[in-house]
């Protein structure tokens, strides 16, 4: 008996309670109360100077590498930063890139060539060429336009390898007014301090081993011993201790971590002071290559540096 009464009492209550489920869904599909819903009202800033990503290949001696732009939001133009990656780039860093747009900077990345899927043949040569391929291109009237950026205020930024393409490239440039290093690799000057202990011969398997170990599948059109010969003949004018000069009146950014090149790092620092620059900041993290447990902080360092460079 107690049974057939809640079974009577649920059948009168199921039209009032789908009434009510259905009103409730009305209610919450015709009105925008909900914080997915409000997000989607967010109006894009004027004239359509939204925030984007703009892909492209930049044609360095004949060959177009793979590249792309974070624009940043707002008419501009903005100031720009190139950043460059490492060997072989399995870090590309691109979290610093959304970090560095947010804060108001376009961004280029790009892949030299004969890396990553781009044509050519890989070489540290052609790293320094295609590092200027890419200051032309974003220094070019129309292309400017269309991302909405300042050719005149272009700043390099590299980790490991590509620090020692941002340092080779800068030194040649007076144009770039900053330059940023992130664990660069010191190549010349390496390889220099290596023939204090060992033949050339020996200095140039030695190198070419290292560069096998860091792994060479991303890489085209060269071997770890044609990598170590390019090093070795350019070695005096490669080293970081070279460039000081063509360097001292530079706005610098030395960072280090504990993988073993910070103190080749911290004395071209240290040499950049000596020669008169009073504009070298230097910083360290207890991190790894790759600053994997340090990507906030090393974000932070960046961005507190670019945000104090003159407009």
């Amino acid at each position: 008996m107690r049974h057939r009464s809640k079974a009577s009492a649920l059948k009168l209550l199921a039209p009032m309670l789908f009434a009510f489920g259905a009103a409730l869904a009305s209610a919450q599909t015709t009105t925008p109360s909900s914080s997915a819903a409000s997000a989607t009202l967010v109006a894009p800033p004027p004239g359509g100077d939204r925030a984007s990503m703009e892909t492209m290949q930049i044609r360095s001696h004949g060959s177009p590498m793979n590249a792309l732009v974070y624009v940043a939001a707002g008419a501009g133009p903005h100031p720009a930063v190139i950043l460059l990656h490492g060997f072989p780039g399995n870090e590309r860093n691109l979290d610093l890139a959304q970090d560095i747009r947010r804060a108001g900077w376009d961004v280029l990345y790009f892949n030299y060539r004969g890396s990553w899927g781009t044509p050519g043949k890989f070489s540290f040569t052609h790293g320094i060429e295609d590092t200027a391929a890419a200051l032309a291109y974003l220094r070019q009237p129309d292309v400017a336009r269309k991302l909405r950026l300042d050719p005149t205020r272009i700043v390099l930024i590299g980790h490991s390898m590509g620090g020692f393409m941002a340092v080779e490239t800068a030194a040649t440039d007076p144009a770039i007014k900053a330059v940023a290093t992130i664990s660069a690799a010191d190549f010349g000057g390496n390889f220099l301090a290596s023939l204090d202990k060992e033949p050339k011969a020996a200095a140039i398997e030695q190198l070419s081993k290292a560069l096998a170990n860091e792994g060479m599948a991303p890489l085209a059109g060269c071997t770890p011993k044609g990598l170590a010969l390019d090093v070795a003949d350019h070695a005096r004018a490669w080293s970081f201790s070279a460039n000081v000069d063509a360097l001292k009146n530079r706005t610098a950014l030395v960072i280090t971590s504990d993988d073993g090149l910070a103190k080749q790092n911290q004395t071209f620092a240290d040499e950049l002071t000596r020669a008169g620059d009073s504009k070298v900041t230097s910083a360290h993290f207890p991190t790894d290559h790759a600053y994997s447990d340090q990507r906030t902080e090393l974000s932070s360092a960046v961005l507190h540096w670019l945000a104090s460079l003159p407009n």
